[in-house]
């Protein structure tokens, strides 16, 4: 694993393959790492690296990245790490495929900077359906396991930051009006659980000027669901 460093960020990162990028952003909802995809119904760094330049990457403060914690984190907190790291690895343009959490990740870069995303996969995307208290429990779990590492932070900053990620509708941190004009290439791969609800999953490609929607797709690896994926973003890689 590699390991990049900007202001007081550490960024712990993987690279597989050769090709076009591909930039992970993993499930585990605030504890994103790169060790969340050998869990998941899929691992796209082992299945895409035969094709792709596969870099998955720790969230931070997740897995082995570092950051301070503030009361104004957010979203977009978030969003300039992932620009950042392709800065550093001087990545013009890539796919984008997230799980989870990763759904509003992606949409984050999207909504920053457009131009350097060819397509985006979502896989599993959360999103608000009278779920907050989920999330907010789901923060405070992360959130504890780490404050005696965060003397910078009081516990108003952690409530503060929490409500900055997660008292937000739709897809926390963008609008659906962004979505119904979002002309990026977009695959989703259907939630259904309180997590990832269904309703989130059609809306986006229900909104979404260029989406397709995947409703079934249990089992990736023997169901077509993969090749589905490679298939999208084969078609939605620019030509060298």
């Amino acid at each position: 694993m590699s390991e990049f460093r900007y202001d007081d960020v550490t960024i712990h990162y993987e690279i597989r393959g050769e090709g076009f990028p591909i930039l992970l952003f993993a499930p585990g909802g605030m504890r994103s790492a790169i060790s969340f995809w050998r869990g998941s119904e899929w691992n796209p760094i082992d299945t895409l690296s035969n094709d792709f330049r596969v870099i998955a990457m720790d969230q931070r403060n997740a897995g082995s990245s570092r950051a301070p914690v503030s009361r104004n984190d957010d979203w977009s907190t978030y969003t300039e790490d992932h620009i950042a790291l392709m800065d550093y690895l001087d990545i013009e343009q890539a796919h984008l495929l997230g799980g989870c959490i990763g759904g509003p990740y992606c949409y984050g870069v999207i909504q920053a900077a457009p131009e350097r995303v060819a397509s985006a996969v979502l896989q599993q995307p959360i999103g608000n359906e009278n779920n907050r208290d989920l999330f907010f429990a789901m923060f405070d779990a992360w959130a504890d396991a780490i404050k005696t590492e965060h003397a910078e932070a009081s516990e108003s900053d952690w409530q503060s930051f929490r409500t900055n990620m997660f008292d937000r509708p739709f897809l926390y941190n963008t609008t659906r009006e962004f979505v119904a004009q979002c002309p990026t290439p977009i695959l989703v791969l259907m939630g259904n659980d309180p997590y990832h609800p269904e309703s989130v999953s059609r809306e986006i490609a229900d909104l979404s000027p260029n989406a397709q929607l995947v409703e079934q797709w249990k089992n990736p690896e023997v169901d077509n669901t993969v090749a589905q994926v490679r298939t999208f973003l084969s078609k939605h890689t620019p030509n060298e």
